[in-house]
């Protein structure tokens, strides 16, 4: 499977799930987790851009309060400006797999610039498989955050 289908199979997926959340379940905080599925959403958000395009000028870019929101080292506790609503987050997510389909094959197969954490990472394919992984990773932490939600 190419990386490109791994990532859209991912970000399908998360779609398909966070279409059927409703307000109460996207910000409900649970002791068991240090952020809600709002947050999680706009962060997965927030890194994909942060990461795919760096240096692009594909990109429309998110709001810049996003990485007021949504970054890695805040808590919704911290928030001091209303978060974007579902349908929002929806729609930039969308748009955001849009732009990355639209990325050409010599783009993937280019070196990131960056040093990258996680495992191995040399191309941007590389790096686009890590997010899918993260993606992915992400979506079950979403349905284990619900259900732990619906029985409080």
């Amino acid at each position: 499977m190419s990386s490109l289908k791994q990532f859209n199979l991912a970000r399908t997926s998360l779609l398909t799930y966070i279409q059927e959340l409703d307000e109460e379940a996207l910000d409900y905080q649970s002791k068991y987790f240090n952020n809600t599925i709002r947050w999680h959403i706009g962060n997965t958000l927030l890194v994909n851009e942060k990461l795919l395009f760096v240096s692009q000028k594909k990109s429309q870019k998110i709001p810049e309060h996003y990485a007021k929101l949504f970054s890695s080292d805040i808590n919704v506790s911290d928030w001091s400006e209303e978060p974007p609503s579902l349908e929002q987050l929806i729609e930039d997510l969308v748009n955001q797999q849009n732009r990355i389909n639209s990325f050409d094959e010599l783009f993937w197969k280019s070196n990131v610039k960056f040093k990258v954490p996680y495992g191995y990472v040399e191309t941007h394919g590389d790096l686009l498989i890590m997010l899918s992984h993260r993606e992915s990773e992400l979506l079950g932490k979403i349905k284990g955050m619900k259900q732990v939600n619906d029985h409080k």
